[in-house]
């Protein structure tokens, strides 16, 4: 067997420890009040699913590891996967800022150190993406432009996309920072893009009408008036998930599940194999998983591991993603619409 089930075997030194007890106890007890339903792991669950996470020590093959969880940091797992498999990797680094992902942190560095460091392993994906794949790679204003130079030489960049985090703390000195950007790549000229499924609903405010007096480019119901747009590299429609939201956790960085389901969306299809080197707390695999893909995570923290394995199979239960209904993308605050399709 190449690959072993992955036991609660890891060792830490005496602060180290002390940390990760002290996370997990205010995940399961911590106040939180009846309205929070953000997901967190009791300890019996966390023993429950560290059962079922992996460890590569040999290549494998993609059939062995498909639809799984990886527990290893990604420099020791990229090796052992064979060539051409992936058909959309989508990639959350660390941003250059110095920050607690739990029981690790990344520091911050030099914009050329942070560069190279990202180049380290962006190169080791030439081998393992096929002709026709897809990336996207996220980014904050201090890590775009190492970004973007890096992925010039090795991708076809196609576009940047911003997207509106409503989060946010003010600054008495600068401008709030509320966005993030999302590089486009491609391998080649000969790749999947599924315009017609990421078309966003919007409300018409200006509800022009042809000649003969029918609706031009809209739609009119006992809702409201509505429009089909194509989407821009502009997404102003995602909510950063809070503690009222059911895909929320405690990973400090976690992208909304309507972000990447516009990703896979559009840029991959059923049964295709969606990758995330940076899992985090599982949201691509989670929503590849709703969206009928087949997916593969890596990440090094083992308790953000069992919360993306105890995420699927709560997706197994609830397939919805908030913002996506009827096979369609909404604005935010369309709940009403959203329940009566607009009609």
């Amino acid at each position: 067997m190449t690959l072993s089930p992955l036991r609660h075997t890891m060792s830490y030194n005496n602060s180290t420890t002390l940390v990760m007890e002290f996370w997990v106890i205010e995940m399961v007890k911590g106040n939180r009040g009846d309205r929070n339903r953000s997901i967190v792991l009791s300890t019996q669950e966390k023993s429950l699913y560290l059962s079922h996470l992996l460890r590569l020590d040999k290549p494998v093959s993609i059939e062995t590891i498909a639809n799984t969880t990886i527990n290893q940091d990604i420099f020791h797992a990229i090796p052992l996967l064979p060539d051409q498999c992936i058909d959309l990797l989508f990639i959350d680094p660390p941003y250059n800022i110095t920050k607690s992902f739990n029981s690790t942190v990344f520091r911050k560095r030099g914009l050329e150190d942070y560069a190279s460091w990202f180049a380290s392993f962006i190169i080791q994906f030439t081998r393992l993406l096929k002709p026709t794949a897809s990336i996207y790679v996220c980014s904050d204003w201090r890590s775009s432009s190492a970004i973007h130079y890096t992925l010039e030489q090795y991708f076809i960049v196609r576009n940047r996309i911003t997207w509106e985090r409503e989060k946010g703390r003010g600054a008495m000195t600068n401008w709030k920072n509320c966005s993030e950007d999302i590089w486009f790549c491609t391998m080649s000229d000969n790749y999947t893009f599924n315009v017609n499924a990421v078309k966003l609903k919007r409300k018409v405010l200006a509800p022009y009408k042809d000649t003969n007096g029918n609706p031009k480019d809209w739609e009119e119901s006992e809702a409201g008036d509505f429009r089909f747009t194509y989407p821009s590299n502009i997404w102003t429609d995602m909510t950063v998930p809070f503690w009222s939201m059911p895909e929320n956790t405690d990973h400090p960085t976690q992208k909304p599940e309507k972000l990447l389901a516009k990703i896979i969306l559009a840029s991959s299809l059923p049964d295709q194999l969606i990758f995330d080197p940076f899992l985090g707390s599982g949201t691509t695999s989670v929503v590849a998983k709703k969206l009928a893909r087949t997916y593969i995570g890596v990440e090094i923290d083992e308790t953000y591991c069992c919360l993306a394995e105890k995420r699927l199979d709560l997706a197994t239960k609830d397939s919805a993603i908030q913002g996506y209904s009827q096979g369609v993308f909404w604005e935010r605050n369309t709940l009403i619409e959203q329940r009566t399709g607009g009609a």
